[in-house]
């Protein structure tokens, strides 16, 4: 199939509407093309203008951390899926839950569900790394204390008062290992304090850890 072919070069991110454009540039009309394409299954339309391919294709799928970066930015990975991907809480993880700089969204895509919460920069800048997923693939995600940081800043009805509240939060509620919370940088998390919602929260935190 000489589609497959044009787009193989492409499968390590998701497709833009550029690319497959850029691909099908001999059609007179490429949008028509893409629309048959998304028809017949060939490509998977994950929002309008993103694109990773289907089945018959039998080309794989980047990686989803990687998806979700492109799927509303900027955004990083982070909440139950980073603590799960940092081997910090039991639970596999299938949702993916990202941090932006826009609006809260979900997007419930025929290859997963992507759901996204809005925190505001400076905080939102903090605590990032570029990770290397598979090969050519990085994604950004939030580093083991910041998305511990995000959980609690972005959890409903979680207001950190009193240091065995944290620890049955954390121990309990996260079902997080003590010896995981003995290995995070608490010096890290304090530097954010000042810019952080929740800052009495994660002061809480800190003082909480600091005495195991």
């Amino acid at each position: 199939m000489t589609f497959r072919r044009d787009i193989q070069d492409y499968v390590n991110a998701p497709l833009t509407h550029q690319i497959v454009s850029d691909v099908l540039a001999d059609y007179r009309r490429p949008n028509d093309k893409i629309n048959d394409l998304v028809q017949s299954g060939l490509l998977i339309s994950l929002r309008r203008g993103l694109y990773v391919p289907g089945p018959d294709l039998d080309l794989p799928l980047p990686h989803a951390f990687l998806i979700a970066n492109h799927l509303r930015g900027p955004s990083y990975v982070s909440l139950e899926t980073a603590l799960s991907h940092w081997g910090m809480i039991p639970e596999r993880v299938y949702e993916i839950n990202s941090i932006t700089l826009k609006t809260s969204h979900v997007y419930d895509t025929p290859i997963g569900r992507f759901t996204y919460r809005h925190l505001d920069a400076p905080y939102y800048t903090f605590g990032l790394q570029r990770e290397e997923l598979n090969d050519k693939q990085f994604a950004l995600i939030a580093s083991p204390e910041k998305a511990i940081c995000d959980k609690i800043i972005t959890t409903a009805g979680v207001v950190l008062r009193s240091q065995s509240q944290t620890m049955s939060f954390l121990l309990e509620d996260l079902r997080m290992d003590e010896e995981v919370l003995i290995s995070l940088d608490l010096n890290t998390i304090s530097s954010w304090i000042e810019d952080a919602p929740k800052a009495s929260s994660l002061q809480m935190l800190v003082n909480t850890l600091q005495r195991l």
